[in-house]
């Protein structure tokens, strides 16, 4: 009987259950909120940091190069080494990160900063994955729900209060805040989340895999989120394009070789995953285009006609009631899935979420009527997010958990990625002048909006096609060598 197997009773069993789930919550939200971190300071950053527009925008996309890299791997290395092991390691570079940043007057420590938090972001699918090892079974949807919703949250959460601390006070306590709020989570996982023993120990860590991975996935989100800068036809964006095509390619028929992949694509390939994850990438890019439209609606001014005037902060605390209502929504979520199945509630969610494009689209002239759609959108978000790492380790041997749902975690930010930058370049091309000035017309927000509404009823198509299991999920009461797992070992 494997280790993990043997402990896990006991740890179901402790006290503290509460405690941990509380504490994985806190982690994904605390990585989740270093994304937003510095989004009211963007006007400012070329100042802060004198430097051009241009450069400080790698302040950005350093972040979200770095958590497409780290995310798989890091969710592979905690099956190998560990989960609660890489919960540790990866606060480590959410505080250095933050350091480095509060302490910097140039560009590059800064995006070198950035990029340490970039790496937090690994927390997220390590938490989830921890939960199948540490709560008991009739709690591990609606914990799964919530510790899922915390990247939502997160990002719901951290835009009012950057936007609140960047306006009354120095915008290097942002950083330092983020520091503290890190080692305090480091202090939680450290003091009560039990550490179970690897599900995967023994087996070897695919360098290469991993290499292959993080260089196909810098060429293809560098061309995404570039792209409209450099220009969708230019050599250098079509140039990335191809490589990552190429080194995708290269690395995916190494991983089918390698006998303990990073990602294991057989067990991809499984419809119920396969279909997960491609239904993934649409709930991002559904989430990201509310992210990208209702602020800009918020602060456009008056005299456009459809703009509200907001400032910063008063459109972050317009926006902030969303973040509190995928906190509110993940246990309900964790118990429609316990009564329904994850497939009903990623259905469920996603109709939501169409549901409040709706809304928008007929109260986008006031802030309240915005706020309202934001509070629908993200009731939908927290029921999608929730159902989706229950949907995949349901599917999934115990040994592969970490890495699967940090291979979906990376499937929705993908998601994001190419939501932001398609929502992107259909606001700059549907535009109206004023005073002198070209901006984004009332169309263009609707398209946008429009836009996601459509997308979010492709995710439901596609998980409305979403076999269902043939095994009861494999959980820790499971004996090690369940009928997932037999069924991996018979695809090799």
């Amino acid at each position: 009987m494997d280790a993990s197997q043997s402990t896990a009773g006991p740890v179901r069993q402790a006290a503290h259950a509460n405690g941990v789930v509380a504490t994985l919550a806190l982690a994904g939200t605390t990585a989740a909120v270093m994304q937003t971190l510095v989004t009211p300071l963007l006007a400012e950053l070329p100042r802060i940091l004198h430097t051009t527009a241009s450069n400080s925008a790698w302040v950005i996309t350093v972040t979200l190069l770095v958590a497409a890299v780290c995310v798989p791997v890091f969710g592979r290395l905690g099956d190998l080494l560990g989960k609660r092991r890489m919960l540790l390691f990866c606060s480590v570079p959410l505080v250095a990160g933050s350091v480095v940043c509060a302490l910097s007057s140039s560009v590059i420590p800064m995006i070198v900063g950035r990029g340490l938090q970039g790496m937090g972001m690994g927390m997220v699918p390590l938490g989830i994955a921890l939960l199948r090892d540490v709560v008991p079974q009739e709690r591990l949807s609606s914990s799964i729900a919530l510790v899922s919703a915390s990247m939502g949250i997160g990002g719901g959460l951290g835009l009012p209060i950057a936007a609140a601390v960047a306006e009354y006070a120095s915008w290097r306590v942002l950083f330092w805040g983020s520091a503290a709020l890190a080692l305090a989570v480091a202090v939680l996982i450290f003091t009560l989340v039990p550490d179970v023993p690897a599900a995967a120990k023994g087996q070897r860590f695919d360098a290469v895999g991993a290499t292959g991975l993080g260089a196909g996935l810098v060429c293809l989100l560098l061309a995404v989120s570039k792209g409209a800068d450099w220009g969708w036809a230019s050599a250098t964006t079509i140039g990335l394009f191809a490589a990552a095509a190429v080194v995708l390619a290269a690395w995916g028929l190494w991983e089918l070789r390698h006998s303990d992949p990073v990602v294991d694509l057989r067990t991809t390939a499984r419809p119920r995953v396969l279909l997960t994850n491609i239904a993934s990438v649409f709930v991002g890019f559904g989430m990201y285009a509310s992210m990208l439209v209702v602020p800009q609606l918020l602060q456009f001014p008056k005299a456009t006609g459809y703009g509200l005037g907001q400032s910063m902060l008063a459109a972050g605390l317009w926006m902030a009631p969303g973040g509190l209502m995928m906190m509110l929504v993940s246990p309900l979520g964790g118990k429609l899935t316990n009564a329904r199945g994850p497939k009903f509630t990623l259905i469920s969610g996603v109709l939501v979420i169409a549901a409040g494009y709706a809304v928008s689209l007929a109260l986008m002239g006031t802030a309240w009527g915005l706020m309202v759609s934001l509070l629908v959108i993200n009731c939908g978000v927290g029921l999608a997010y929730g159902s989706m790492p229950a949907l995949i380790m349901s599917s999934v041997p115990l040994h592969e958990t970490a890495a699967a749902n940090g291979f979906n975690t990376l499937m929705r930010s993908l998601g994001t990625s190419v939501g932001a930058a398609v929502i992107g370049v259909v606001l700059s091309q549907l535009t109206v002048e004023l005073g002198g000035h070209s901006i984004t017309s009332e169309a263009g927000f609707r398209t946008a909006l429009v836009l996601g509404g459509v997308l979010a009823l492709v995710s439901g198509v596609i998980a409305a096609t979403i076999p269902a299991a043939r095994e009861p999920a494999p959980s820790a009461h499971a004996p090690a060598e369940d009928a997932t797992l037999a069924q991996a070992k018979s695809d090799r």
